[in-house]
């Protein structure tokens, strides 16, 4: 199903464009069949912002939604340029970019504010990616201090959702049954054992968190929890011509206060990021390895060249509250658990990514679907949250080789999760100097095999003496 076709061991085709590596849809890549049907329910999710579009930043329904067609254009272009994973929102993020916009009216004040964090976390995506310490940054930091930041992120997300107050509270039955039938299917050894022997489970399987979602708006519709849709024939008609006048151009640009109020926002929103990059990372090198038929290239400054150039676009033409992150951690896990059975099930990493966002985006324009969706976006928002912070423990935790690590992580997450990612970095760094450096003022000693082994708990002291 394209006219380029990679031999075993090699990168998938693509054409050379300076950093970047265009795969173009039946050129480059095939047509995946099991990521288009997911995509017809997931891309949903996209439309979860309208609601915040519409209460922090003042937008009529219609300007919304033109709002998240940019964003649509946004998440097709990492697999466009040469990004394995599935984009996103800077999900974890949210909740803090949304208490900085809490001190601002919603309309222009507000729209002002989120152009300067917006603009700011272009440059520092653009900056760390131009100069390479973006990728300096993955292998730099050490271990307890990237698996604080994956698992502080993960119990942020997970605790928003659960607290007095939030979506699990108003709606707990669909969000429970929704979440539990997910978590199930993506990482139950008895599911997995169920897809090996029955073809039928299998191809349920293929669809990932589809059924958790479908099941949980089933659910709410049953039960009243939401209403039910009232379905409307045609094709959306986002308002792009009234969209302008909620632009900077219109409504004014910040001035230098603006800027240094957003500073603290921006940089936490990039150290959650940059959790999500060290997340991809590992989903990534976790599948890499079990198919030997396609070489991935994972280049974290690919990843922040493009992630730039998504928040820059955001910036001038549709501020966004989600920001514009480099995963969607739940779908770019169940995209890798598929990747996993073969070249049959998934040609390529980048025929997933590709297809699913390209989905996605045509979508948005097919009224039926979106009005049927339209009562129940808060679901779709919730199951993201609930399962990136499912995947960022499980991850964060896997990331941890040692006792002493495991409890600066552990530590600097909680510390992050109810302070802020600055306040979460500081005591990481200060746990990491008191714990784990075996030389405060110097240079790290090299350290021999026997004492890792004790370390890590494979033999004691007693048995070494």
């Amino acid at each position: 199903m394209q006219l380029k076709h990679r031999k075993h061991g090699e990168e998938q085709p693509y054409w050379p464009a300076g950093p970047f590596k265009v795969r173009l849809p039946f050129i480059h890549y095939r047509w995946e069949m099991a990521e288009m049907i997911q995509a017809l329910i997931m891309f949903v999710v996209s439309l979860a912002m309208i609601p915040l579009l519409e209460q922090y930043l003042g937008l009529p329904y219609d300007v919304a939604l033109a709002f998240v067609v940019v964003c649509g254009i946004g998440f097709m272009l990492p697999a466009l340029l040469g990004v394995p994973m599935v984009p996103g929102w800077i999900t974890p993020a949210i909740p803090v970019v949304l208490v900085f916009l809490g001190d601002f009216e919603p309309g222009p004040e507000a729209i002002q504010a989120l152009f300067a964090l917006q603009l700011l976390v272009f440059l520092i995506f653009f900056l760390l990616g131009v100069t390479g310490l973006g990728r300096k940054l993955v292998h730099l930091v050490p271990n307890s201090l990237q698996a604080g930041i994956i698992i502080g992120a993960g119990i942020a997300a997970i605790t928003g959702e659960i607290q007095e107050g939030g979506r699990l509270a108003e709606t707990p039955i669909s969000l429970i049954i929704g979440m539990l039938v997910a978590i199930f299917m993506l990482f139950s050894a008895a599911f997995r054992n169920w897809v090996q022997d029955h073809a039928i489970i299998r191809k349920i399987a293929n669809y990932g968190m589809v059924p958790g979602m479908v099941i949980a708006i089933l659910v709410a519709w049953v039960l009243g929890e939401y209403p039910r849709p009232v379905i409307e024939w045609g094709i959306t008609l986002p308002n792009f011509s009234d969209m302008w006048s909620y632009l900077p151009f219109m409504v004014g640009f910040p001035g230098p206060e603006v800027f240094l109020l957003a500073v603290p926002t921006a940089v936490i929103a990039y150290v959650i990021a940059f959790g999500d990059i060290l997340v991809g990372r590992s989903l990534m090198s976790r599948v890499d390895h079990l198919r030997g038929d396609e070489k991935i290239d994972y280049s974290t400054d690919r990843i922040h060249h493009v992630t730039a150039i998504r928040n820059l676009m955001h910036a001038f033409l549709a501020p966004y509250p989600g920001l514009a992150g480099p995963i969607w951690t739940a779908v770019t896990a169940t995209m890798a658990e598929r990747y996993k059975q073969g070249r049959n099930a998934m040609e390529s990493i980048y025929s997933g990514g590709g297809t699913f966002w390209i989905t996605g985006f045509i979508a948005l324009f097919i009224l039926p679907l979106v009005s049927m969706f339209q009562p129940v976006l808060p679901i779709a928002l919730s199951l993201t949250l609930l399962l990136t912070g499912y995947i960022c423990l499980m991850v964060g935790m896997e990331q941890t080789k040692t006792t002493a690590e495991r409890g600066v992580a552990g530590t600097m997450a909680v510390v992050l999760a109810v302070y802020g990612a600055g306040w979460g970095l500081a005591a990481g760094a200060v746990l990491y100097y008191l714990v784990e450096k075996q030389n405060l003022f110097g240079r790290e000693a090299q350290r021999s095999l026997s004492d890792k082994a004790v370390e890590e708990g494979e033999i004691s002291k007693d048995t070494m003496q």
